[in-house]
């Protein structure tokens, strides 16, 4: 087999590379082009904003990423912007700052706040001003992970940013209302990225499979090896990548094996494709494929099962069908949404708290995310599942909804009604109305519903868990209220 990994070399005929020329032009170190041993990502890593996949919200004509990344091209009176990129890992970035790098008339300095300190900000700024002052060039300045940096250290960064002697991009995983100091929020703009949808991710793998920079049209993907990458990509194109890099090294292994034996036999193997199969994600992966679609019947069927084993009462299956449907990258707010469902149908008054938690661990989700989040699921499904169950609240409001679409329910009470306004006393509104609280234990013999509901009972609580204590106190508030 050819070496999977020789693509990637742009100029593999020897010609000259218009990046490094115009990198050399501008003072930035001629970064070459990707070795063909780089990591996929780096190799497919865009080299204009129309290559970017994803963030389209961001990239309209005329936007400050555009206006940035044209450098000394850009129309219209507006300087460059200094910008906060803010968004999960693998959406684009550390990308978008390498392109705006490439703009004419920009010179490009790139720090990581994990390494970077105050001198090395104060450094670049001097070098800044000297390159505006004497070579009428702007420094772009890419500094990663910005939430890393103290008060101090985004301090540093105030008068380069205030005065442009720099244009900061900085990049972000954590929310900049809270990692980064207001002064500097206030001389930057915010931009917010998005993970990348499943569609994007798929033209992202299938381009890097066929570009020469990438697999160079030496692998295939098959429908399902290319679903499992994307699903477990999580809007993650440096994921999707790697993940992708991993498994046609593992479909190349097999390909020599199975040529080593085929080649004693009948000589020489043709020179073909390698198709990369499901198998060889699962195994490049270590995850094997959950077959489960979240716009068919698999996302109905483990949903439905998950809310019946909790119903059940069988912890153990509900945690299955959590797993499965985590594990399949169901959305976790939709899981949360059922459990809180769950909670309030199948759980009800016979533990009243089982409500409680799975509210909690629904805004909880949202608050944490995942992979964390599995763990307050986890805790929520527990609850429940182990909870004495009624569902005698949902039954009542399903009969009380029933009485009144057939037209049950005439009128209300005279006494009831509201009193507050002129002419309503002589309506007879709030006449012989007894004010609960002035009976004794704060419960009056009263008709409280309409005249034809009179006597009828809705809620009908089980004899489980706290429903047993309600049914008992439940029977002597309606002795009491009706007068028996």
């Amino acid at each position: 087999m050819d070496d999977l990994f020789g693509a990637g070399q742009d100029n593999a005929a020897g010609g000259s590379n218009d990046d490094d020329a115009e990198d050399s032009r501008e003072g930035r170190p001629a970064a070459g082009p990707a070795s063909p041993r780089s990591p996929l990502a780096v190799r497919m890593r865009p080299r204009t904003l129309d290559d970017v996949v994803g963030q389209q919200h961001l990239l309209g004509q005329g936007s400050p990423l555009r206006q940035l990344a044209a450098g000394t091209d850009a129309t219209g009176p507006a300087g460059p912007s200094s910008l906060i990129l803010w968004g999960p890992p693998g959406t684009g970035k550390t990308t978008l700052a390498h392109v705006i790098a490439k703009g004419p008339g920009r010179k490009f300095v790139e720090l990581s706040a994990i390494t970077a300190g105050v001198k090395d900000v104060r450094r670049v700024m001097d070098e800044a001003l000297t390159a505006r002052d004497l070579f009428k060039t702007t420094t772009v300045l890419f500094l990663d992970e910005i939430h890393r940096f103290n008060k101090a250290q985004q301090d540093a960064l105030l008068p380069g940013v205030e005065n442009r002697w720099v244009v900061l991009v900085a990049a972000t995983t954590e929310n900049p209302s809270f990692s980064v100091v207001s002064p500097l929020l206030s001389r930057s703009l915010l931009l917010t990225l998005k993970p990348l949808t499943d569609a994007d991710v798929e033209g992202l793998l299938l381009r890097a499979a066929a570009d020469a920079r990438g697999l160079n049209g030496k692998v295939g993907l098959s429908a399902d090896a290319l679903a499992h990458l994307v699903r477990l990509s999580g809007g993650d194109a440096r994921r999707a990548l790697t993940a992708l890099e991993a498994a046609a090294g593992v479909a190349f292994g097999d390909a020599d094996d199975a040529d080593g034996v085929a080649g004693a036999v009948a000589g020489a193997a043709v020179d073909v494709p390698v198709n990369i199969e499901l198998k060889h994600t699962e195994r490049a992966l270590d995850v094997a494929s959950v077959r489960y679609d979240r716009a068919g019947d698999q996302h109905y069927d483990v949903a439905s099962a998950f809310i019946k084993s909790i119903r059940g009462s069988d912890v153990d299956a509900a945690l299955h069908y959590l797993a499965r449907m985590l594990e399949a990258g169901e959305d976790p707010k939709f899981v949360a949404r059922r459990i809180v469902i769950s909670a309030a149908e199948d759980v009800g008054m016979a533990d009243p708290t089982a409500l409680q938690t799975a509210v909690a661990a629904a805004q909880a989700v949202q608050l944490i995310g995942m992979p964390e989040g599995r763990i307050i699921l986890a805790e929520a499904v527990v609850h429940l599942a182990t909870a004495p169950k009624s569902n005698a609240a949902y039954m009542g409001i399903n009969q009380a909804i029933a009485d009144v679409r057939a037209g049950l329910g005439n009128g209300i009470p005279a006494h009831l009604r509201d009193a507050h306004y002129p002419g309503s006393k002589q309506l007879g509104h709030g006449k012989g109305y007894i004010y609960a609280h002035d009976a004794p234990h704060a419960v009056a013999t009263q008709q409280y519903p309409p005249d034809d509901l009179v006597g009828r009972n809705y809620y009908v609580p089980t004899a489980n868990g706290a429903e047993r204590d309600i049914s008992t106190r439940l029977e002597r508030l309606r002795r009491i209220i009706r007068g028996k």
